[in-house]
């Protein structure tokens, strides 16, 4: 259900890169606080899934499939969003290449070029598409990276290029972009409780001829709080970074991984 004067009152926010899992959570958040909500990605049909969520709770949502490699996609997924609200106030970018899981050593360079194409390019491409229909609403932007910037861990060397990448332009267009404006800030989860990791564990559980509460319990324990974060934890900071509550708050990274990393 949405809320009136919620921190997100009569804004409109577009999330690029919506799926069952963070984007769902990302849209719900935001609806809940009061904004109308773009959903863009790829299948359609998972965006509809996620825009009758928001329906049926009293939210407004518009649904746009877009591939963000393509310009003509974007082109009309700023168009389409414009056309049908009116404007555009924030802009969530949590679209991803899965990485290869493979190490540096090994892994192709076709792969990698397909991780930044999409992580980095085409996180730049929605920015730029939307940079005049933001820097109109002093809009804000927030970039879904990873705490995979904080470490090195074996196979994730490809993934960490990537966002790396993501983390470095988001810093740069924080201050390209501020005299129009607009905020650029950064949202770096640990691993999130969802069932997608749910089912990662379940499968290392099998490897491993352990329960899937013992590979929680052991990936957990390296953390502070001694437990993962879930989606709606993550899209809590999101929601907040893209709200007034943040306005002094660009070029920012917020680590939100139960305390596994310190930065």
């Amino acid at each position: 259900m949405s809320v009136p004067g919620g921190l997100l009152a009569d804004k409109v926010v577009v999330v690029s890169g919506v799926g069952p899992g963070l984007g769902r959570s990302i849209c719900l958040r935001a609806a809940a606080e009061g904004a109308r909500v773009v959903l863009a990605a790829r299948t359609e049909s998972r965006l509809k899934e996620v825009a009758a969520e928001i329906d049926a709770a009293g939210g407004t949502s518009l649904v746009v499939p877009a591939d963000i490699t393509d310009d003509a996609a974007v082109d009309n997924l700023v168009a389409t969003a414009v056309a049908e609200f009116g404007r555009a106030d924030v802009l969530v970018n949590n679209a991803f290449a899965l990485p290869s899981m493979k190490p540096l050593s090994r892994t192709d360079f076709d792969q990698i070029a397909s991780s930044i194409d999409v992580t980095v390019l085409g996180t730049l491409r929605v920015i730029r598409a939307f940079t005049a229909a933001l820097a109109e609403a002093d809009g804000s932007i927030v970039n879904i990276n990873s705490m995979v910037i904080r470490h090195s861990e074996p196979r994730y060397g490809s993934y960490k290029i990537a966002k790396s990448a993501l983390l470095a332009m988001s810093q740069s267009l924080a201050s390209e972009l501020g005299d129009k404006g607009i905020r650029i800030n950064s949202v770096a989860p640990g691993y999130i409780w969802d069932d997608q990791l749910k089912w990662y564990f379940g499968e290392v559980a099998k490897k491993y001829g352990i329960s899937p509460d013992d590979v929680y319990q052991q990936t957990a324990s390296k953390s502070d709080l001694k437990r993962l974060p879930e989606p709606d934890e993550i899209a809590d900071a999101v929601v907040f970074l893209a709200s007034p509550m943040a306005r002094a708050i660009t070029g920012h990274t917020l680590d939100v991984n139960c305390g596994e990393y310190h930065d």
